[in-house]
């Protein structure tokens, strides 16, 4: 009975196994094609223009994305400046503090604003800041995607810090340290990369979204000097030469396509192995 029971589990060991590898197959596969399509489209209109130079004027061919590169730049960094602090602050709170019946609120708070559409949130920031402003503004485009960014990282870093083991917690009160530098220092310290990788999905999130840059930041073709000005950012451009009737800005709306995307990839491998290697050397 031994021996059939063994072939038995090896079997079945061997189905799972194939399983799982066709159903990441599965996975990659629609990532893989649609890079391989952007790559076939776009890659031949990537060059050192593309890069430096403003968009030339309709009809004309050649110009780059220059402008919306940087202007995608000073969008994320603002999200980030305002969205990161409290988001993660609400994740310490969400784990650390705070009743459980305040609590649930906050956690079905932040469940219903992750599932809010895009252009919701848009619309509120159109409200609130354009509308009395008078003008649409590179600060109002940072605004609405730091507050994109607000529910999803509270509830990554609450998840994460939840992950830590109560035991470190004790026996950090039982040496007498304040809970606060506990949790500053041990807590969070150690579910540090989990809450960088929160972070990085909540900017990967925001960084293609057009709708709410349609009505917040609208649009420059050329540059922003003030963040009370419009602002140029690549989902606008892109969505832009895509429904326009050129054929060389579709070309580049390939291009810029592909270079978002790549940026993404870029800032994801780039920090994760960042923080692979401190941790490494904590360790």
């Amino acid at each position: 009975m031994t021996a059939p029971n063994h072939r038995w589990r090896q079997f079945k060991n061997a189905l799972m196994q194939v399983v799982a590898f066709a159903c990441a197959i599965l996975v990659v596969t629609p990532l893989v094609l649609v890079f391989y399509h952007l790559v076939k489209l776009g890659f031949s209109s990537i060059n050192p223009a593309f890069f430096t130079q403003l968009p030339r004027p309709v009809g004309e061919a050649g110009g780059g994305m220059a402008n919306a590169i940087v202007g995608t730049f000073i969008l994320l960094a603002q999200a980030a400046l305002y969205g990161v602090p409290i988001g993660v602050l609400g994740g310490v709170f969400l784990s650390e503090y705070g009743g459980s019946k305040l609590n649930w609120w906050i956690r079905f708070a932040a469940d219903v604003l992750n599932g809010v559409p895009s252009i919701t949130w848009g619309i509120v920031v159109y409200a609130l800041m354009v509308v009395p402003m008078h003008s649409s503004s590179a600060l109002a485009g940072g605004v609405v995607l730091g507050l994109m960014m607000i529910p999803l990282v509270m509830r990554t870093t609450e998840e994460v810090l939840q992950l830590v083991p109560h035991g470190y917690r004790e026996a950090a009160l039982a040496l007498g340290i304040a809970q606060w530098r506990a949790i500053v220092q041990i807590v969070v310290r150690t579910a540090l990369k989990g809450i960088v990788t929160g972070v990085l999905l909540a900017l990967a999130r925001v960084a293609g979204e057009t709708a709410p840059l349609l009505f917040t930041a609208f649009g420059n073709l050329g540059w922003a000097h003030k963040l009370t000005e419009p602002i140029a950012a690549m989902p606008l451009q892109i969505f832009i030469y895509a429904i326009s009737p050129y054929d060389d800005w579709h070309r580049q709306a390939w291009a810029g396509a592909l270079v978002l995307l790549a940026l993404v990839l870029a800032v994801n491998i780039s920090v994760r192995f960042l923080t692979r290697d401190r941790f490494q050397k904590q360790a």
